[in-house]
């Protein structure tokens, strides 16, 4: 119905005729003459329409805000003085010869250009409105492109895409799963797939060698910015590989997929143990493009006269550590106050400071209210930390964890508010982590998931699991991480073992993944994969703020769908087809 879209004009295209289709944008009236600015998937274009053509004219007169055109006319320059350097398409227009009307349109909730004063839950009830605008096709373009960029680089090695069960059982991975009642077999469910793990470990047993695929999981758990219940993986998996074959071939596909995509050439990965992420950063993810880093004094707070220290340097899970920000002197009381409140929502009961003014006078030239506790160590307390005239010193004391949380995300907020950033882009690989941690019931739990090998034998593993180290990998990109894997076991009796420390006894084991443990007893060959947040991915690649921002239909903080008001309640008579029966609500007396 059309020979171009709109963005595909330009001035080569003078005094040739093209035939539109698309929605009105916008619609002026200049004294008898109608100006249409026609809007697609590729952009925007002007449509002049003269009464000289009557039938145009008259439906360009009744045409309003998203009705549905189609524009047959001559491409022109534009007089000069109406050029429109702003737009791609600002230099000619369309002298329009036929207008024709495909469909009307009711008035939209929200003009697509008032977006930002309209709420979310109001562009996410209208989606298919939201979707119009420029910034949301240009996300979801670049998405596409991400997605056949990985097809490709996979494909051109050797990868085959394997699609796996979206009804499967449930596995305990981390999540709750999403249960799906079975009609057919009474009482018993399928459970949607948090991930494809089970399944790509056995094509690996299968002997397919190299599989991936752009995978939906599902995951019902509380939702923050960068998540949501059904999400998309792209999901490899190799065999007969080590770790550093799976991390060269995945950040080589990183690295090709930014010089496709954004022209963006990213630097070799460094590598950095989970263990000097923790010391540094206080987190497994850290932003590397803020040059900010923790410093240990628990040494010398164990003796001060201030508890609020010493407490925790004495602890055996405690922890005092500086961040020293560079001319973060200038910060006032009420900021300061700021992030105190801020660092309190990670669990921090205080966030003590030392402004360092003028460091030739000593302690005088200090302001804290605290350094009159540490005369003592003052000097040596601002030689380790590297104290200059004009910094602040902002301090964490309690325990371990909340000290890494609250001062990690400390660390990343000042980088954002004082535009710390060194650097556009930051990755780097995570390696080492831990095998197990324990869980707040005080139990051993897998780290990543159980089916990661340790990087010791069983009998090391057996003697002293809190200590083990997994052979697992991050790829952690601006404080984002990108993708986990591992190399998986393959080896029943380190299975075992590995369920062993995590309390999972051999019945359960076999109840829980009894086709796994066969595959296994079938030679599994030694294996390994990773797996990338797609949303995660595309949000980084395109600036978005959530990862709802690069979705077509993303659900709400509260897993739910605005748009088709979704969950929602469905009739007895599939309730009884399916076996079940819901109990009354004690306000209501139906069924719901």
């Amino acid at each position: 119905m059309r020979s171009h879209y709109c963005g595909q004009l330009n001035e080569s295209l003078v005094d040739q005729e093209v035939t539109l289709c698309g929605w009105v944008h916008r619609r002026r009236d200049h004294g008898g003459v109608i100006f249409l600015d026609m809007r697609d998937r590729d952009g925007i274009a002007q449509v002049v329409v003269d009464p000289d053509t009557p039938d145009a004219f008259a439906n360009a007169d009744r045409a309003r805000s998203e009705y549905v055109l189609r524009i047959t006319g001559r491409i022109r320059m534009r007089p000069e003085g109406t050029q429109n350097a702003n737009m791609p398409t600002g230099l000619i227009e369309v002298l329009a010869t036929s207008v024709e009307v495909l469909n009307t349109a009711v008035t939209p909730p929200f003009q697509l250009d008032e977006h930002g004063k309209v709420g979310e839950d109001v562009r996410l009830k209208y989606r298919y409105i939201d979707l119009r605008r420029p910034e949301m096709i240009d996300r979801l373009r670049l998405r596409s492109r991400i997605t056949h960029s990985v097809r490709a680089y996979l494909e051109d090695n050797g990868f085959l895409d394997i699609e796996t069960p979206i009804l499967t059982r449930a596995t305990p991975e981390g999540a709750r799963d999403y249960l799906v009642p079975s009609r057919t077999h009474a009482g018993e469910f399928f459970a949607l797939p948090q991930s494809p793990q089970l399944f790509k470990q056995l094509l690996m047993v299968a002997g397919f060698d190299r599989y991936y695929q752009i995978a939906k999981c599902f995951r019902d758990e509380d939702l923050r910015a960068d998540r949501q219940p059904e999400f998309t993986q792209i999901d490899i998996e190799a065999s007969f590989v080590e770790e550093d074959d799976v991390m060269g071939i995945t950040e080589e596909m990183i690295r090709r997929l930014f010089a496709e995509v954004l022209d963006v050439s990213l630097p070799q990965f460094p590598r950095m143990t989970w263990h000097d992420a923790m010391r540094l950063y206080g987190s497994d993810k850290p932003d590397l493009r803020i040059p900010l880093e923790f410093v240990d004094v628990d040494d010398l707070m164990k003796d001060v006269d201030f508890k609020v220290f010493s407490g925790p340097a004495n602890a055996e899970d405690g922890r005092v550590a500086v961040l020293r920000v560079p001319g973060g002197a200038k910060l006032s009381r009420k900021e300061i106050d700021e992030y105190t409140r801020f660092v309190s929502i990670y669990g921090a009961r205080g966030l003590a400071w030392i402004k360092v003014n003028d460091r030739s006078k000593g302690i005088e030239g200090l302001q804290s209210p605290i350094v009159k506790f540490m005369e003592g160590v003052i000097e040596t307390l601002l030689d380790r930390a590297g104290a200059e005239d004009g910094d602040i010193l902002f301090f964490g004391a309690d325990r371990a964890k909340v000290v890494n949380e609250a001062l990690g995300a400390l660390r990343v907020r000042l980088g954002g508010d004082l535009d710390l950033y060194t650097k556009p882009w930051a990755p780097l690989w995570v390696v080492d982590f831990p095998m197990f941690e324990r869980d707040d019931s005080g139990r051993l739990a897998a780290l990543h998931h159980p089916f990661t090998a340790p990087s010791c034998d069983p009998e090391t593993l057996k003697r002293d699991p809190e200590n083990a180290l997994s052979r697992a990998y991050d790829m952690v990109l601006n404080g984002t991480e990108l993708g986990g894997g591992s190399i998986r076991i393959h080896d029943q009796d380190m299975q075992r073992q590995v369920f062993e420390a995590l309390g999972i006894s051999d019945e359960e084991a076999r109840e829980k993944f009894g086709f796994l443990l066969d595959g296994l007893a079938h030679g599994a060959p030694p294996h390994g994969g990773l797996a990338f947040g797609l949303d995660r991915l595309v949000m980084l690649m395109t600036g978005g703020r959530t990862i709802r921002d690069v979705i077509a239909f993303p659900k709400t903080q509260s897993a739910a769908c605005l748009m088709t008001e979704a969950p929602g309640t469905v009739s007895n008579e599939q309730l009884k087809e399916l076996h079940i029966r819901l109990r009354q609500k004690a306000s209501d007396s139906t069924t719901s």
